[in-house]
């Protein structure tokens, strides 16, 4: 398989394909890159959504990310748990520069 692929993908999202004290993924490289490519575009799309409710709820960005990452753990959207959590501080970062 040819690796053309340009993504760069954060060490933060190749860590949660680590087992505990080990250094190679357990997870092909072309699984990786589809969950962080799916993780990315959720965040992303959350984005204008989590600053809408915020402004619309007068709440801090914290509360908001919070309600989402709850949503996102309640196994609808497909996510394991350190994909939810990674989604949740992508999107803090992300609201952070919008």
């Amino acid at each position: 398989m040819s690796n053309d692929n340009q993504i760069l993908i954060p060490q933060s999202f190749l860590d949660l394909f680590l087992n505990p004290g080990r250094t190679r993924h357990h997870a092909p490289h072309a699984l990786i890159m589809e969950r962080y490519e799916l993780c990315e575009d959720l965040a992303s799309a959350l984005v204008e959504q989590a600053n809408t409710r915020q402004w619309e709820l007068g709440v801090e960005k914290e509360d908001i990310v919070g309600r989402i990452h709850q949503g996102l753990l309640s196994g609808e959207a497909g996510l394991s748990e350190a994909e939810a959590q990674w989604v949740s501080l992508r999107l803090s970062e992300l609201m952070d520069s919008h």
